[in-house]
């Protein structure tokens, strides 16, 4: 398995726990919205792990995006589900 089907599949699980709406929202508000700069940053490792394998890079680029708008709320919630589904969706077809 390619490190960046690895990468894929970290980030979108994280994305994925924080889409649960009232835990991954308590994790958040938790942290003081800090999580969601260190998930920018692995989104954005992944990013350069994946342009490196020639693999793409959109789920981390939608990662990175929803790093940034995820600090509203209900909107935060559908776009981490959304990042979640896309980059699980990518780790799985990866080809190798």
């Amino acid at each position: 398995m390619s490190l960046s089907r690895i990468m894929k599949f970290i980030t979108g699980g994280s994305e994925a726990f924080l889409g649960i709406p009232f835990i991954g929202a308590a994790f958040v508000f938790s942290t003081s919205w800090g999580i969601l700069f260190v998930m920018f940053i692995a989104h954005f490792i992944t990013l350069l792990i994946a342009r490196n394998a020639k693999g793409s890079m959109a789920g981390s680029i939608l990662g990175m995006v929803t790093s940034f708008i995820a600090v509203i709320p209900f909107v935060g919630i559908t776009m981490h589900i959304i990042t979640a589904i896309v980059l699980l969706i990518d780790a799985i077809t990866h080809e190798e």
